[in-house]
């Protein structure tokens, strides 16, 4: 196996592990052109112990209740990259939860950093279940949502956070995870309610042969709807268009793939349309 440096090992470690009602606030959304009919807006929600802030948007052109989605962001945490997304899945005609994993909308600017919060975060399920929770309760509670029609999806640590959840039996309809951790701390089992989507880099050094073999043999035995996809040439991190700069300043084997980008997006929205017949 090749050797990484210090901070690279640290990542691996932690990707392969991983890689009550809300309160609004009058938060302009500077991201959204003025023409667009998309209404964006920061919420605060919590459980018992910690304070969260997410990020809600839909589009105002659909009308009626429409599937929620939760998108839970990389190790750096709830930055730009998430709601982007989450713009992207309202201009679908979803409403969109950008969550917030590690508590009053902290970000990490090192990957030392990085790998504290999402570790503390996959080592204590417990609190990271009840954080998960707070975020699907408000989405549910959206009076632009069909509270029976739930997915999440996940980048890097959100990946293998979503995973997890819907391993643990988490009502929902279906789950997405790029360039993702398959080696969970909840692995999968019969408990499976959600169709599962992941799509990672053959590419990618944080994902090993060994755990990939073992997430499918388990999935194969729980008997869940699922599918693994491998991108040819694609490294960790491969939708984010921040990748590259980020892999030099921190000499982390990270690349941004515009192929392997569009085609997940649009198994992404396959999915979605699938499980909700839309």
């Amino acid at each position: 196996m090749r050797k990484f440096t210090l901070i690279t090992g640290i990542l691996f470690t932690i990707l392969v592990l991983a890689c009550k009602s809300g309160n609004k606030e009058n938060a302009a959304d500077e991201k959204i052109p003025q023409e667009s009919t998309l209404t964006g807006e920061e919420v605060t929600y919590s459980t018992d112990s910690t304070s969260m802030k997410g990020y809600l948007v839909h589009d105002k052109a659909f009308s009626g209740k429409r599937p929620g989605i939760l998108v839970v962001h990389e190790w750096w945490g709830h930055n730009e990259y998430t709601r982007e997304r989450a713009r992207m899945l309202a201009e679908l005609g979803y409403t969109a939860l950008a969550v917030d994993m590690y508590g009053d909308g902290k970000q990490a600017l090192h990957p030392d950093d990085a790998g504290k919060f999402s570790g503390m975060v996959m080592r204590n399920i417990g609190a990271a279940t009840a954080r998960f929770d707070a975020a699907l309760e408000l989405l549910k509670s959206q009076s632009t949502v069909d509270s029976t029609k739930i997915a999440a999806i996940g980048y890097c640590f959100g990946g293998s956070v979503v995973l997890t959840m819907a391993n643990a039996g988490k009502d929902l309809d279906a789950v997405a995870a790029f360039h993702s951790g398959v080696q969970l701390p909840v692995m999968p089992n019969e408990g499976i309610k959600a169709r599962v989507l992941v799509c990672n880099g053959a590419a990618d050094p944080f994902v090993s042969e060994e755990s990939i073999a073992a997430f499918k043999e388990a999935m194969d035995a729980s008997g869940a709807d699922y599918e693994y996809i491998a991108y040819e040439g694609a490294q960790h991190a491969f939708t984010s268009k921040d990748a590259d700069s980020l892999g030099q300043k921190f000499n982390l084997p990270l690349a941004y793939q515009e192929k392997a980008d569009e085609e997940s997006w649009q198994q992404l929205k396959e999915l979605l349309n699938e499980t909700f017949n839309k």
